[in-house]
């Protein structure tokens, strides 16, 4: 067991003062009229508001044009934006998104380095998605950027070499996702919420990537980019004439033609609340996600009293959960929930990341707060505080030009009526505890919802049961066995066979007292980065082994001669006993051996699956007092897995996953080639690449 050391990657108010005129004192003195200052003032009526309306125009090919004029800033923005229908990519999922991000890397004119160029020399920036485009900059470069912007939409070149970097890129954010306890949350909650086979469920894996050709890319973009369904929105220093001359020049003559339109089932609530839980043994914290579809549109009737009923709940600081959860039971660092509305089918979702011990009560704590809600009148003072909140935020809104596009913008997709944006204030003014109330009834859901937790499944499952059945799912939300609880082991196996088939696996004791020195190259991976591993072990004399960038030593462990040593970055690290025994067992190379030869105390406790396959746990309590538990295969008698439990400083205790995979064979002895160590919140990976032994090494080269 390799114990790692945890990385880190990682003005007053003023008060105004009324002065008061004295009377003169010939005339009878005013007498104030007393106040309540024990209540609040009574509110005064909405303000009617008065909000611009945009220039607006059609080209002949359908596209719909918006203006908003704004010279405050010398600046000018471009958004296109497609009113698509959603749709199902199924074994090709991802491929609209590929299209979106690979429209701006290179054009028929231009490619991508010679775009980026230009898009720098002229201080703006261009950037596109499956469904939009977007450019900004200065006006008096904007004539030339929306030539580039234009010549981007019009023009895509769907480069082969780009797309496949951007395969590439793709696949390496899905394997980032896998040590992502909120990303695993999301993938699993659209697939049971909406359902795999939803535009808003399917989720995109290797192997979907893997599917899609440069033509699904380019059948993407010749299929869904068409200006009759598009919305083109100029924002800021332009004049509503030059817009309408650029939209003309540029886009007159993009082709309109018939775009696919939904084809799909509607999601409902699940007959009865389940607990699905994603298995991450590493994991310190659970990522507790509770949600149900709802049918809530844009603009709807409902669409205010349940923005104001959400934000009594979940809406920040302030709200009910973050009270509770934070404040109250100091489960978590916040609380919060949300109210999405949608075209086609929106969601009521509440989440938080709470400390495994404390998942049950934090779920049970969810579940109180939906019910009280949905049972008991919201108290005025209450009500009045989201009520104000939310008029600030509206009000604060409205200094942005952009605003006044989206209301826009909003009124042509959903089909508001005119007024709605105007109306907004007395609309929220209208919402009272009443309306509070059948709001949560209507869209909180506590027997119909589902409940996803992604954490450790040994030490969050127990009590869960209370709220609906247990079941368990993968990362792509694929349902799935309960992870082993143990079984029982043949009274004959011992920790000494178990270690001794380990042994003998790779490559056995001769084959180890043959070895008098190795040395192991290879790369170390963490968040996106990449260093130099290299460790050298002259067997049970010396041990080294240093992460390099550069040819630096950034850390580096030493045992030489009986001498320890540690440096980050340079500077000394104290070692304690602890560390000293860790380096002790590395100089054996196959730690096991140590262990024997120094009569650790060893248990087996069961047999568990580790990776789909049977493997024997064993407990190991060493000299110094470590303790941690490593994982051999049943069938194989190879090492796959070590956990431990360290102090990770402020979170608290961090369970630490090593897996060792890949074994190949170097002159008769097996070699992990990839160690994955999952500290949670962050995985590192060291992949070997070069194995050296018996090349006369001495401490000189050290």
């Amino acid at each position: 067991m390799k114990r790692i050391f945890l990385y880190s990657i990682l003005a007053l108010p003023v008060i105004g003062m009324a002065q008061v005129k004295k009377a003169a004192p010939t005339k009878p003195a005013v007498v104030a009229e007393k106040v309540d200052r024990t209540k609040a003032p009574a509110a005064g009526p909405a303000p009617k508001l008065k909000i611009g309306t945009p220039a607006t125009f059609t080209l002949p090919n359908g596209l719909k044009v918006f203006v908003v004029t704004n010279s405050k800033l010398p600046r000018v923005s471009a958004t296109l934006t497609l009113d698509m229908d959603p749709f199902i990519e199924g074994k090709i999922a991802g491929y609209s998104d590929l299209s979106g991000s690979l429209m701006d890397h290179g054009t028929t004119k231009l490619n991508k380095e010679q775009l980026d160029e230009q898009v720098d020399f002229l201080g703006a920036d261009l950037n596109t998605s499956a469904s939009s485009a977007h450019v900004s900059s200065l006006s008096s470069n904007f004539n030339k950027a929306f030539d580039l912007f234009a010549d981007v939409v019009l023009h895509p070149a769907f480069d082969k070499e780009e797309f496949e970097k951007l395969r590439k890129q793709t696949l390496t954010n899905l394997e980032t996702q896998k040590d992502e306890a909120d990303a695993i949350s999301r993938r699993v909650v659209a697939a049971l919420e909406y359902g795999k086979n939803h535009p808003y469920g399917e989720n995109q894996t290797e192997e979907t990537v893997n599917n899609i050709k440069l033509e699904d890319v380019k059948g993407y973009y010749n299929t869904y980019w068409k200006p009759n369904i598009g919305y083109l929105i100029f924002v800021g220093d332009i004049t509503p004439t030059n817009a309408f001359a650029l939209a003309t020049k540029y886009f007159n003559g993009w082709a309109k033609g018939t775009v696919p339109t939904a084809n799909f089932v509607t999601p409902k609530p699940v007959a009865k609340t389940f607990v699905a839980i994603v298995d991450r043994p590493a994991a310190v914290q659970s990522v507790i996600s509770i949600v149900n579809p709802i049918q809530l549109k844009p603009g709807s009737a409902d669409a205010i009293g349940a923005s104001v009923m959400d934000d009594i709940l979940g809406g920040g600081m302030s709200s009910r959960l973050f009270r509770n959860l934070r404040e109250k039971h100091s489960f978590t660092y916040g609380a919060y929930s949300k109210i999405n509305k949608d075209k086609w089918v929106g969601s009521f979702s509440a989440d938080a990341s709470v400390r495994n011990e404390k998942t049950d009560s934090a779920v049970g704590e969810f579940i109180n707060e939906f019910n009280r809600l949905r049972k008991e009148p919201v108290q005025d003072s209450e009500l009045v505080r989201i009520k104000n909140s939310l008029n600030g935020s509206f009000a604060r809104s409205l200094e942005k030009p952009q605003t006044i596009a989206n209301f826009a913008l909003n009124i042509a997709r959903y089909g508001l009526s005119p007024d709605y944006y105007k109306n907004y204030l007395s609309n929220l003014a209208a919402v009272n505890a009443a309306v509070v109330q059948q709001m949560a009834n209507k869209y909180i859901l506590p027997a119909n919802q589902y409940i996803v937790i992604v954490g450790n499944a040994k030490e969050i499952s127990k009590g869960l049961e209370k709220y609906g059945e247990v079941k368990y799912f993968d990362m792509n939300g694929n349902e799935m066995k309960a992870p082993s609880t143990g079984k029982a082991v043949d009274p004959t196996i011992t920790p000494q066979t178990i270690l001794t088939k380990y042994i003998d696996a790779v490559g056995g004791q001769k084959a180890l007292d043959a070895t008098k020195d190795i040395q192991l190259k290879g790369k170390f991976s963490v968040m996106g980065q990449q260093l130099d591993f290299e460790q050298k072990i002259i067997l049970k004399k010396a041990y080294q082994d240093a992460l390099l960038y550069n040819g630096m030593a950034m850390q580096k462990k030493s045992l030489i001669e009986g001498v320890y040593s540690s440096t980050q970055q340079g500077m000394p690290k104290e070692m304690d006993d602890q560390d000293k025994e860790e380096l002790n067992e590395n100089s054996y190379f196959v730690d096991e051996t140590y262990y024997l030869a120094n009569n650790y105390t060893l248990t087996v406790t069961g047999i568990e699956a580790v990776d789909g396959k049977d493997a024997y746990v064993v407990t190991v309590k060493t000299l110094k007092g470590r303790e941690f538990t490593n994982y051999y295969d049943v069938a194989t008698g190879l090492k796959v897995k070590s956990t431990s439990v360290e102090d990770g400083g402020p979170q608290g205790k961090v369970t630490i996953q090593t897996s060792f995979a890949d074994y190949k064979p170097y002159n008769n002895l097996q070699v992990p080639t990839k160690i994955t160590i999952d500290q949670g919140k962050v995985k590192m990976t060291i992949n070997i690449s070069e194995v050296k032994t018996n090349t006369g090494i001495g401490t000189a080269e050290f």
